[in-house]
């Protein structure tokens, strides 16, 4: 993939390709997955699950976190305390640029009504608030990866 710019962002936006893919196809290389591979793990997870919850970007993320840190396997409490102390880093890190975890906090509308996605839309949202936080989701997992 290359590199993660706002402008990069709006393009696979404009072509269906989400905020959670972009953050998760970021890493592909460096843990080790195929970047179709990370496109399609990721793929359900845009626009805060299309409910406006978690923001894809932050879903990426943690599933790049999850990958790398995670536990495999029962008893392994250490791993576990060094993933979810890699999980509040980055969630802290993204909420102080971004204001919040969750999509219609961040966009200021709910993706998942009618009256929000119009709002959304008229505004260009996808295509200025939404590149940012993929930018930060991405640059800050480069500092914790």
């Amino acid at each position: 993939m290359e590199k993660v710019t706002e402008v990069f962002a709006c393009k696979c936006f404009e072509t269906g390709i989400d905020a959670s893919q972009i953050t998760f196809g970021h890493c592909a290389e460096k843990l080790g997955l195929d970047e179709k591979t990370a496109l399609k793990i990721s793929s359900a997870f845009g626009g805060g699950m299309w409910n406006g919850e978690t923001c894809g970007c932050v879903v990426g993320a943690l599933m790049a976190l999850g990958y790398k840190y995670g536990n495999d396997a029962p008893d392994q409490k250490e791993t576990k305390k060094a993933l979810l102390a890699k999980k509040t880093e980055f969630e802290d890190k993204f909420k102080k640029e971004n204001g919040s975890l969750v999509c219609r906090e961040i966009l200021g509308y709910d993706i998942s009504k009618p009256e929000g996605m119009d709002k959304i839309k008229e505004k260009g949202l996808f295509f200025t608030i939404c590149p940012k936080a993929v930018v930060t989701a991405c640059k800050i997992l480069d500092e914790i990866l």
